[in-house]
């Protein structure tokens, strides 16, 4: 799993905003914004006019989890156009290593059906290699997608996802918080 930040704006916006249902200086804002970023929902409503943009290839089975929170946009890397492009490989999954004698075969069937589809011209039996394909396909199939959210919806991801079993929330959340600007508004105490 990869992922990266690409891009976070908003912050000075949003103390602006809180600076005026307060009365009070941007300034002033930046010193109790951590406080009200945990207060009652209203308090930290703010959170909401800042985004981050994030880059990121992960694995099908947490895309699935991560689909959950809906406050978002996600533009993804098709695996209906993608897929029959390239030959897939052991490089094209989590852990490939540690399934590699599951997936051999599983790569070997979808690389047949690839190089079929390739050298079809049928239009329907394209569309019926193409459907097998996609049905085939492992969930630990990375797939790349850039994902936008506010802080108080990553706030929210991080409230029920900090101990989460699967790896991949780990290194979402150390790669996330590493890199945004503010953590302090995301991570309480």
């Amino acid at each position: 799993m990869k992922v990266t930040v690409l891009s976070e704006h908003g912050f000075e916006e949003a103390l602006l905003g809180l600076s005026l249902s307060r009365n009070q200086t941007v300034e002033r804002m930046k010193e109790i914004a951590v406080k009200k970023a945990f207060g009652e929902s209203g308090e930290a409503k703010f959170l909401e006019s800042i985004f981050v943009w994030l880059d990121i290839t992960a694995p099908r089975y947490w895309w699935q989890e991560a689909d959950t929170y809906r406050l978002s946009t996600k533009q993804s890397e098709s695996t209906m156009y993608s897929l029959c492009k390239h030959e897939i490989t052991i490089d094209n999954f989590e852990d490939g290593e540690y399934n590699k004698d599951r997936l051999e075969n599983i790569i070997k069937t979808l690389n047949q059906f690839i190089l079929e589809y390739k050298n079809c011209a049928n239009v329907e039996e394209r569309k019926r290699l193409k459907l097998s394909i996609k049905q085939l396909l492992p969930e630990s199939y990375l797939q790349r997608r850039v994902w936008v959210m506010s802080y108080k919806t990553l706030q929210n991801i991080y409230n029920q996802r900090k101990n989460h079993f699967l790896p991949e929330w780990k290194i979402f959340f150390d790669s996330v918080l590493k890199d945004i600007k503010h953590p302090e508004l995301i991570l309480e105490g």
